[in-house]
């Protein structure tokens, strides 16, 4: 599983043109499931997020978690992540996980991080989105799991 985090200060998505999503301070989460990621690894990353140090301290260093800002996350599924460009120049989608697995354990990183008490707003898995962000610092961060 990755999750490419961005800090922002403020995120959308759009589907149709239409909002589905929309947060203030906190993180862009977009999330990308791979066929042997389990609900474990969903859970653990999800906790990893939320207790992230990413946030800037009275002093200016990151000491401060979402809780700590008050800050949200604004969680995008995206296989793409998983892309492999080494041959060629279109890229291969073999490692991402099929859409009835991806769905499942987008949804458990999503319901892990609001039982860790952090508001969650989300894209529409499958769909075609358009994401806007104003990225903060600019910081950008990838977990594995």
């Amino acid at each position: 599983m990755r999750i490419l985090i961005q800090r922002v200060s403020s995120a959308r998505v759009t589907v149709a043109d239409q909002e589905v999503g929309a947060i203030g301070r906190g993180l862009l989460c977009l999330v990308g499931v791979a066929h042997g990621d389990t609900e474990q690894t969903a859970a653990r990353l999800a906790a990893k997020t939320a207790r992230l140090r990413i946030f800037d301290d009275q002093a200016g260093l990151m000491n401060l978690a979402l809780a700590d800002v008050g800050g949200a996350v604004l969680a995008v599924s995206q296989f793409t992540l998983y892309a492999d460009a080494r041959r060629g120049n279109r890229p291969s989608f073999t490692e991402a996980a099929g859409p009835e697995h991806g769905e499942r354990l987008y949804t458990v990183f999503i319901d892990a991080l609001r039982a860790a008490s952090v508001p969650v707003r989300t894209g529409t898995f499958g769909a075609h989105m358009c994401v806007e962000l104003v990225n903060d610092g600019p910081v950008t961060i990838m977990l594995e799991g």
